[in-house]
């Protein structure tokens, strides 16, 4: 089953929203992701926002926020693949070629060493580039464009030091994230605003208008273009809210579960109601043991 969005959006109203909703936010240079969560939370006096992976202060791009409960799902999208726009600057002049053919050597999986000013353990970890390549070259300045996608938790200024080192030097002038999980600049399924622009939608949600902010939020239930969705009997759908792990005799279809596999992460729903994130255990009669359950709003 494929929920839809929209027509769940439209049955919702905006401080259903906000209790369980996303803002995309083209984050700009200059404050950290925190600052930038901590100022929608400010501004529409939430109890709770959360980024939905880490961006350095200089650079821009795709930075979603959830709103209040559904800032639980943060980790249920920040782990998928990234891809970033940037500029580095190579210190000897290099040709086209000469880069295509080094940039094959990190196209893959890499090991690569958090830098110096990151706040983990540093120490070699796998990470898998997807694609890497040059886009435009100005051969008088030494600049360059180029595209990376890659998993998340990978340091694209790294990747740029360690090109350097098989060029005679590289570090990055510019970044910007232009896609995260399901999010992408260029999608217009999924509204992708700035500051102003939400601060602008703010002003006017308090003086009584809230289109502009309606239109921004982004149900949180979008999960289940990442997670696919067990449907339960909506007479079971209390218990679960209660506590209750899932069982066979739950199912809406009892077919509903065979082709997943243990340690899968599922979104169980009663309808077009959100119960939880689960995680799929086949343990006797429990068939998944919830990770985060949605209790009904008062």
């Amino acid at each position: 089953m494929e929920l839809d969005i929209k027509k769940l959006k439209q049955k919702k109203s905006t401080k259903e929203l906000l209790q369980f909703g996303i803002i995309n936010i083209d984050k700009c240079s200059g404050p950290t992701s925190f600052k930038v969560s901590e100022f929608v939370k400010k501004e529409l006096n939430l109890n709770k926002t959360s980024h939905f992976g880490t961006l350095d202060p200089k650079v821009t791009g795709i930075l979603p926020v959830g709103l209040n409960r559904a800032c639980k799902l943060a980790g249920y999208f920040s782990g998928h693949d990234k891809a970033y726009i940037g500029i580095m600057h190579i210190h000897e002049n290099v040709t086209k070629e000469k880069l295509d053919s080094e940039i094959k050597n990190f196209i893959g999986k890499i090991m690569q060493k958090p830098p110096v000013k990151s706040n983990v353990k540093r120490e070699l970890r796998e990470r898998e580039i997807k694609r890497f390549e040059i886009l435009e070259v100005d051969k008088n300045d030494k600049d360059v464009l180029f595209y990376v996608e890659c998993q998340a938790g990978t340091y694209i200024r790294k990747l740029i030091s360690d090109l350097g080192e098989k060029i005679e030097g590289a570090h990055m002038l510019e970044l910007r994230r232009v896609k995260a999980s399901i999010f992408s600049e260029e999608d217009s399924v999924y509204p992708f605003v700035n500051l102003y622009q939400f601060q602008e939608a703010v002003a006017e949600y308090k003086k009584g208008n809230d289109k502009k902010l309606r239109d921004m939020i982004i149900p949180a239930e979008i999960i289940t273009k990442i997670y696919p969705i067990i449907q339960i009997k909506s007479q079971f759908a209390d218990k679960m809210f209660h506590g209750a792990k899932l069982i066979e005799d739950f199912l809406a279809d009892k077919k509903s579960l065979n082709s997943f596999q243990v340690g899968q992460i599922i979104c169980i729903f009663s309808e077009d109601n959100f119960i939880e994130m689960a995680k799929v255990v086949n343990e006797g009669e429990i068939l998944a043991r919830a990770e985060f359950v949605l209790q009904p709003l008062n």
